[in-house]
């Protein structure tokens, strides 16, 4: 149950980044995708089968391994964006900025159960059901996957996130040289997760979570 949740969470936490890149492009002047259908919280339109599915599945199965994937990318025709190095820096700040903001959420709802549970504690009931059980997991599932999308997503190489707003933060002729990353940016980033990175990104998530498991502890407390 544990990896069917795990994969659920993250299937809708991709959908909610896609869509915020799809908005965000909108907002700065692009309707490419969102006359594609991209603006929607339907996962259908943003499933990469590879990405969204297999990734995701094999890495939760693998001994160690960290639960991962990605959707298919949202379009962005640069002519439409008033400022195309800037506007592309936002557009691509908007998916993870929205798994961070969903974390928050999850994060939230952990905390409320958290309340719950204790009460339910006190009162002398024991045995707090299958549903206290599967929300428990799912929120901490939403708090951890959401933050290891946000912060995966910023790593400042192509073709992910980060590597637009790092474009957009060099100079003219550094965000030139840095271009000619692109065309080894994915087997780039495969291999440095393969060889240390994976383990300090996971480690950056256990951090950033202990922030988020505050909020949880505070609602906990104020609500509850």
């Amino acid at each position: 149950m544990d990896v069917a949740i795990a994969i659920l969470v993250l299937l809708f936490s991709l959908t909610v980044h896609e869509s915020a890149h799809a908005l965000a492009a909108l907002r700065m002047g692009d309707d490419t995708a969102s006359r594609m259908g991209r603006i929607t919280l339907n996962p259908l339109a943003h499933i990469d089968p590879i990405g969204t599915i297999v990734v995701p599945l094999v890495m939760a199965l693998l001994p160690g391994g960290i639960m991962f994937g990605w959707a298919k990318p949202v379009p962005v025709n640069t002519l439409r964006l008033r400022n195309p190095m800037r506007d592309h820096a936002v557009i691509a700040a908007a998916g993870p900025a929205s798994n961070l903001v969903l974390a928050g959420v999850f994060a939230v709802l952990f905390g409320l159960l958290d309340g719950y549970a204790h009460a339910r504690l006190q009162s002398g009931i024991v045995d707090l059901g299958a549903a206290y059980t599967f929300l428990r997991l799912l929120t901490q599932w939403g708090v951890l996957l959401n933050i290891l999308l946000a912060l995966f997503n910023l790593i400042p190489l192509p073709p992910l996130d980060g590597s637009w707003i790092m474009m957009a933060a060099l100079k003219d002729e550094l965000a030139r040289s840095y271009a000619r990353l692109y065309p080894y940016g994915f087997l780039l980033v495969i291999v440095l997760m393969n060889v240390g990175l994976g383990r300090l990104l996971w480690r950056g998530v256990l951090y950033v979570s202990a922030w988020y498991l505050q909020i949880s502890n505070l609602v906990s407390r104020i609500f509850v």
